[in-house]
């Protein structure tokens, strides 16, 4: 873990703490590395309800809540994708803030969409907001560069419902 992504955990899981509020995550293309890296802070089950890792287009609308008509319309790589995961995970997981992530770790392009395209999306009691992100690099920095924009994206949500 980069120092960078430990003090992004740290924040996370401190303002969650201090409201007695949850999160939860829905991962595609990190296959499970958010969930991993909340559960590398010691004492993140306070606030960490768990997460599915929703690899397969159909495991989003089976597990994580994805409508089929939507997925059908849009695919799994796309914003509202990316929002009807977070919003899904939230729901079907009880907590309070929802994460999720969507995209093309490559090295090839899959259904017309670059490798390097991701999605990004934070669900909360408010609002869900979503971030593309456009990233260079091997599935590794691909990967890791989608993990540390969710965490970053859910400091700014839990943040912003503070005001």
């Amino acid at each position: 873990m980069s120092e960078g992504l430990e003090a992004v955990l740290g924040r996370l899981v401190g303002l969650l703490k201090s409201r007695g509020e949850t999160v939860a995550t829905a991962e595609s293309l990190t296959g499970g590395l958010v969930g991993a890296a909340l559960t590398d802070v010691p004492g993140v089950s306070a606030v960490y309800r768990g997460g599915v890792i929703v690899y397969a287009t159909d495991l989003k609308a089976k597990l994580a809540g994805v409508p089929d008509d939507l997925l059908a319309a849009v695919g799994p790589v796309h914003p509202d994708t990316a929002a009807a995961l977070a919003t899904g995970v939230r729901e079907r997981l009880g907590a309070t803030y929802g994460l999720a992530t969507t995209g093309v770790a490559g090295p090839d392009p899959q259904a017309g969409v670059e490798a390097g395209t991701v999605y990004v999306a934070a669900a909360g009691p408010d609002a869900v907001e979503v971030r593309k992100l456009e990233l260079s690099g091997d599935r590794t920095a691909i990967r890791r560069g989608s993990v540390q924009a969710v965490l970053e994206l859910a400091v700014a949500v839990v943040a912003e419902e503070l005001d």
